[in-house]
């Protein structure tokens, strides 16, 4: 099988790929090899020593980086960013926590570690570019920058994800996946003798992995029990924190069969942080769910930055089908979108991200809701 091979590089050129100990970025350095380049290989450790426990997978994916680099016949180098992580990403991430919001450390953890301090010590490597296995592809955009697509693969794209980086960095940067099926990825590996061609993928926090999340967030954050009320005032049981839930959760509520109630699951609808209130309805669709528009903060624009109302499709969460919206620019920076649609469990402390079409515009942080009916705002 022939996967599309990554631009030649000038005489010499150095890369840098990030090698996590999966097979997206093993397959990603084997290309850039095959392709010419002069490619290193860089394995982060981004998490405490001392905090790894059962659910950390970083000493077996550094042992499975260094069987891929010694197959491909690379050099590879491990550094530990962890200070850094925990400054720039997993304060950030708790702190959302805590005023009951819901982030998402991966597009942070792109911005400030890959995309951040590791291309400013691949750079101290002698690289010019710093590479990754990410589902994405990066090509000519108007105004002669680098701009950002989503992958050949709509199951797989990542370009969610990526919109907060900054386009100079980019410009730095290589992604050999974008033209690739996940399936081809996988066939190719195999193909090259590569250890982890069957390896599954890594799910859960960036750096940190999967794990019972509730139980992790508590290491670090206290619990403060309260209600969990129905819409319609009924108290049907006891939360343990606003900060451990988030709008539109089904699962772990405890709930169960309720007199006179419906015999159909419970859905997170709001929080009520002055009364410490989990608000829970059992419509998934409820209009306490639903959004017609919403205000982000400041928006990190990929393209230049537009000053007029235009349309273009947004993203609230990664895999969501595009949804086709109005994006209205805002005095202080940041945006609001108006859905053709109304919008499920759209949540703060997420991401909204803006396409036209195949590229990423870029996104902004999800701050407040307009309910979509004069209903739900009375309910709410």
């Amino acid at each position: 099988m022939s996967l599309p091979l990554p631009p030649r590089p000038s005489p010499g050129a150095r890369v840098i790929v990030g090698l996590s100990g999966g097979v997206d970025s093993a397959v990603a350095a084997l290309l850039l090899r095959d392709a010419g380049w002069d490619v290193q290989g860089l394995f982060m450790s981004n998490w405490d020593e001392a905090d790894d426990d059962a659910y950390c997978t970083a000493a077996q994916d550094f042992q499975d980086a260094r069987a891929v680099a010694a197959e491909l016949g690379i050099a590879l180098h491990r550094a530990s960013f962890a200070r850094e992580y925990r400054e720039r990403v997993f304060r950030h991430f708790l702190s959302e926590h805590a005023r009951g919001r819901t982030p998402n450390p991966d597009v942070l953890c792109n911005r400030e570690i890959k995309f951040g301090v590791a291309l400013d010590w691949a750079r101290r490597l002698g690289a010019s570019h710093f590479a990754t296995g990410h589902y994405a592809r990066l090509g000519p955009a108007p105004g002669g920058v680098v701009g950002l697509y989503k992958a050949r693969d709509a199951a797989k794209d990542q370009s969610y994800f990526l919109h907060a980086v900054a386009p100079h960095e980019l410009a730095q940067t290589l992604m050999p996946l974008g033209e690739c099926e996940k399936s081809e990825v996988r066939e190719r590996a195999r193909r090259a003798g590569l250890p982890v061609f069957d390896k599954p993928d890594s799910t859960g926090i960036c750096f940190i992995g999967e794990r019972p999340f509730r139980a992790f967030l508590a290491r670090f954050l206290a619990k403060s029990a309260g209600p969990i009320e129905a819409d319609d005032g009924e108290r049907l049981g006891t939360h343990e924190g606003l900060a451990f839930y988030t709008l539109g959760q089904r699962g772990g509520l405890q709930i169960g069969g309720r007199h006179g109630r419906p015999e159909r699951p419970w859905y997170v609808a709001a929080k009520d942080a002055a009364r410490n209130t989990l608000v829970v309805v059992q419509d998934q669709d409820h209009p306490l769910l639903m959004s017609r528009a919403l205000t982000a903060g400041r928006w990190h624009w990929l393209a230049p930055a537009r000053r007029e109302a235009f349309s273009c499709f947004v993203k609230v969460r990664y895999r969501q089908a595009d949804q086709r919206a109005v994006l209205v620019p805002c005095a202080d920076g940041g945006a609001r979108i108006e859905f053709a649609k109304a919008q499920r469990a759209v949540t703060p402390g997420q991401y909204a991200v803006a396409y036209e079409g195949e590229r990423c515009l870029g996104g902004g942080v999800i701050e407040t809701l307009t309910p979509a009916s004069d209903a739900s705002a009375a309910a709410a």
